[in-house]
């Protein structure tokens, strides 16, 4: 006869359950089996909750007292003992077998008592062969019982819920090799090595039979004790199943993967290297991305450092994963943009090669300070530009050396990552580049003191004033809706730069075809700049005097209850952004609204953040929300800066005599300074440095009141809702005419001359037609009729809305657009190499284009013949891309 098996607790509660339905009145079960279990009572979960006693003999001596025993103890109530013994039905006497359900001792069917513990009446013939299985399900059951299983136990069933309830892995959503390597990283997967062999080889057939051979691999690794390295391990080990894999790479990855190699290790780093690429497609999420991003990179790095340990680092020199192999690109581009040879070609074929390495997606801030690198470079083999008045100095500098500005600020800090390769590089091209920036402070620093004597509001030689851009710039915005002036101290044309690119919902135009700027009050310091810019007037005061400028000037264009604003008027109480006040003001449409914010000018003066590479809106306080606020009331916004400011390089103090401020003094000029005097010098006469490293007081983040071009332009952004609002005879700035072609490294084509948008109802007046600005070349015609003249003949967008398709598609869509300006649109693209920003695309259509986002929908049901996607809106919405190649195709019109 076979030895008794070992059973616990669980194994005999499911016997009594089972046993006791036939024989309820019974109160002895004889179970052939040894117990092992500290637990000898407990209740019986059935309706009858009757207490079981467990009790172990193996003697029929020790079975006929134990019976009687029991008898005596508990002779008025129905609860039961459990006899386990070794002791066979033909040596028990009837005085004891006829008290035992169905008069016997009863057998273990091991297998029949899982299949009770998942509620199934039946099960699998290959579970009852397999003991591992069998022995795991018994010993593991979780405490609040398996999972039901219908009525016949499966074996996939039962292995899936063993897998579960022994290394915490859940199957309910499938298993594939992504979830297995997922669960290698947490601390579940040291089960593993601790289960017995047999169940163990068990559970490694079953899930290399579900996931492939890649969970052999895995498994291998976990049992070895290397769960946490085993993706990275996955990534080393691509090294060894390229087309030519090196010797020694072979032998390295024998001692570092146990001698796995072939079909099973390719699969294996497949498996690896796709679950990551799934892993990288959740950076982009809201709330999973930083997550996810440290997750990849974490094993990025364990990749290196186990491939530097293994001497496999030069191997994985071109991988496309491993961070050093990031590195060693930066490098290469750091040598491309370094030096006077530097060549532009090799330095875009390095950035591209960096971009395409899956770690840029990992590190962007490596990226962007690499981009700027590249920017920097174009920009230097420009040609020099011969400006000749302070108007062509404030103009370049606003449409493009502020750009330049951007770059040199994300270039100071080196590479984010420290290294010193990299930022021995950056630093050569930084100074490189600083020094031609340079000469253009000093050029616009003489021009400047031959223009100060003689400059005024009557005669500004051409450049817009700060105290003219109320008159100039905010009057004629509120003659469509009164405006939200937001003035953001000390916002340099860098930072509105930045700004700029962020603000896709809006639309920006201008006066100009160009973002326009103004040239701040001398000195550019906040109590004559900020002043002179809310009085319209050149003028010296605090906020009271800003706040009394402000609401005379209104007065007089009829608007007598403007409000500005200041920090400590601005906040509201608990569960509000704003202060009553600021919401009611906002809230009446005729009210011109002035709100000036400080975060800039404070981070710059108390060092706080105020050296950051970029500005983002967010990172100004009360500015989203003002925006948001400014939108929901249909109001455009007027974004303006009092003066820029430069930052702090870390030079000595100038030692000088008479300073009055950080950045000016009174004087003899010395090295770097001049001396400047006239109408809109307050002071009447002062000396003011041009050169970016000198300041006169203690250290801060940046300073203002110099005379260099950074601290005395003053940008100004204007924002509309939509076209509706756009003032008469002003142009639409599409982010294509506000950035340089250098920044992003577009093809500038031929371009005609820019029109300005009619406004929908309210016809130009003669002032305005006199003083209307001379014509530049642009990219984007604005008006529909200049496009007709401006284009060829027969234009591709032309030959496209003449075609017998375009009138069949033209039918299913209501109320579609004008045929010139569809041409226009298609023409803009293909002149942009199919690709533009919405901005652009509504600049091209002009009045037709007053709701954005409406138009280029109806665009796009216009164009996508079929559902094929000849015109695609990318980048959420501010994007627009055109398939020429498709178009051409599928109206049948050629090249």
């Amino acid at each position: 006869m076979t030895a008794p098996p070992t059973v616990d607790r669980r194994v005999i509660e499911a016997l009594v359950k089972e046993q006791l339905q036939y024989a309820k009145d019974r109160r002895l079960l004889l179970v052939y089996a040894r117990y092992d279990d500290p637990v000898t009572t407990f209740v019986l979960t059935d309706e009858r909750r009757r207490r079981v006693y467990v009790d172990d003999q193996h003697s029929v001596l020790g079975m006929a007292e134990a019976w009687r025993r029991h008898l005596d103890e508990h002779a008025s109530d129905d609860d039961v003992l459990v006899l386990t013994t070794s002791v066979p039905d033909d040596q028990l006497g009837w005085d004891l077998r006829a008290y035992a359900v169905k008069r016997s001792v009863r057998d273990v069917d091991r297998a029949r008592i899982v299949a009770q513990r998942f509620g199934a009446k039946g099960v699998d013939a290959r579970v009852r062969s397999e003991e591992w299985l069998v022995d795991g399900l018994l010993d593991a059951e979780p405490v609040d019982g398996w999972p039901r299983a219908g009525s016949v136990l499966t074996r996939d069933h039962a292995i899936r819920a063993l897998i579960g309830a022994r290394l915490g892995l859940s199957l309910d959503g499938g298993i594939d090799p992504g979830s297995l390597l997922e669960w290698s990283r947490t601390s579940s997967a040291s089960r593993f090595a601790e289960l017995a062999g047999a169940e163990r080889d068990g559970i490694a057939a079953w899930l290399t039979d579900a996931v492939g051979s890649a969970a052999t691999v895995l498994l291998r690794l976990v049992d070895q004790g290397k769960a946490a390295d085993a993706m990275p391990l996955g990534v080393v080990a691509a090294v060894a199943t390229g087309p030519n894999p090196p010797v020694e790479a072979g032998l390295a990855l024998g001692g570092l993967l146990g001698g796995v190699h072939g079909p099973q290790l390719r699969a294996f780093t497949e498996a690896v290297r796709g679950t990551l690429e799934r892993w990288m497609g959740q950076i982009e999420h809201p709330r999973h991305g930083d997550a996810a991003r440290r997750r990849v990179l974490e094993i990025a790095e364990r990749a290196d450092e186990l491939a530097a340990r293994a001497g496999l680092s030069e191997a994985l020199r071109d991988d496309t994963f491993v961070p050093s192999a990031f590195t060693a690109r930066l490098r290469a581009l750091g040598t491309a943009v370094s030096g006077p040879g530097a060549a532009i070609v090799e330095a875009e074929r390095a950035l591209n090669a960096v971009g395409d390495h899956v770690v840029a997606r990992l590190r962007p801030d490596r990226v962007r300070a690499a981009e700027m690198a590249v920017r920097l470079l174009r920009w230097s083999r420009e040609p020099d530009v011969d400006t000749k008045s302070v108007a062509a100095d404030i103009t370049r500098y606003v449409t493009d050396t502020a750009w330049v500005d951007r770059g040199l600020q994300a270039l100071w800090h080196g590479d984010p990552s420290g290294d010193l390769v990299v930022g021995q590089a950056y630093r050569v091209l930084w100074q490189e580049v600083r020094q031609r920036r340079d000469r253009l402070d000093e050029g616009f620093a003489q021009r400047l003191a031959t223009w100060a004597p003689h400059a005024s509001a009557v005669g500004s030689d051409g450049v817009l004033l700060i105290e003219q851009v109320l008159p100039e710039v905010a009057a004629p915005v509120a003659r469509r809706a009164a405006p939200l002036i937001v003035v953001l101290d000390g916002m340099s044309a860098a930072i509105a730069a930045r700004l700029g690119e962020e603000l896709t919902e809006w639309t920006e135009v201008s006066p100009e075809p160009r973002r326009v700027a103004a040239v701040a009050t001398i000195p550019s310091v906040t109590q004559i700049s900020r002043a002179s810019l809310l009085s319209a007037t050149v003028t010296d005061g605090g906020q009271d005097v800003e706040k009394t400028g402000f609401e005379k000037f209104w007065r007089g264009r009829k608007r007598s209850d403007a409000r500005l604003f200041h920090k400590a008027e601005i906040a509201g109480g608990a569960g509000t952004w704003f202060s009553q006040e600021l919401y009611e003001a906002l809230s009446v449409p005729e009210r011109v609204v002035g709100v000036v914010l400080n975060t800039i000018d404070d981070a710059l003066d108390d060092g706080k953040e105020g050296d950051r590479a970029e500005w983002r809106v967010d990172d100004v306080t009360y500015l989203r929300v003002l925006l948001d606020s400014a939108r929901s009331y249909q109001r455009p916004v007027v974004l303006v800066s009092d003066h820029g400011h430069v930052l702090d390089r870390g030079g000595p103090q100038t030692q000088a005599s008479s300073v009055e401020s950080a950045r000016w003094r009174r004087g003899t000029p010395g090295d770097g300074e001049l001396a400047l005097a006239g109408p809109r010098v307050v002071p009447g006469a002062l000396v003011a440095p041009w050169r970016e490293d000198i300041r006169y007081t203690r250290r801060k983040a940046g300073y203002h009141g110099g005379a260099s071009l950074a601290e005395m332009t003053v940008p100004v952004l204007v924002l509309v809702p939509s076209l509706e609002y756009l003032p008469d005879q002003w142009h639409v700035v599409p982010r294509e005419r506000s950035e340089p072609a250098w920044w992003s490294g577009r093809t500038v084509h031929a371009e005609p001359e820019p029109t300005p948008v009619a406004a929908p109802t309210t016809a130009p007046t003669k002032k305005a037609a006199k003083n209307k600005p001379a014509p530049e070349t642009d990219l984007f015609t604005v008006d529909p009729s200049a496009a007709e003249v401006a284009v060829p003949p027969v234009s591709l967008g032309e030959r496209v809305v003449a075609s017998d398709v375009y009138e069949r598609q033209r039918i299913l869509v209501p109320r579609a657009p004008e045929r010139k300006s569809v041409a226009a649109v298609i023409d803009a693209l293909v002149a942009a190499d199919g690709r533009a920003s919405t901005t652009a695309v509504v600049a091209v259509a002009g009045r037709a284009a007053r709701r954005p986002e409406g138009f280029v929908r109806m665009i796009e049901r216009l164009l996508n013949v079929d559902g094929y996607p000849i015109l695609s809106i990318e980048d959420g919405g501010t994007t627009v891309r055109l398939d020429v190649a498709l178009l051409q195709v599928q109206f049948g019109v050629e090249s």
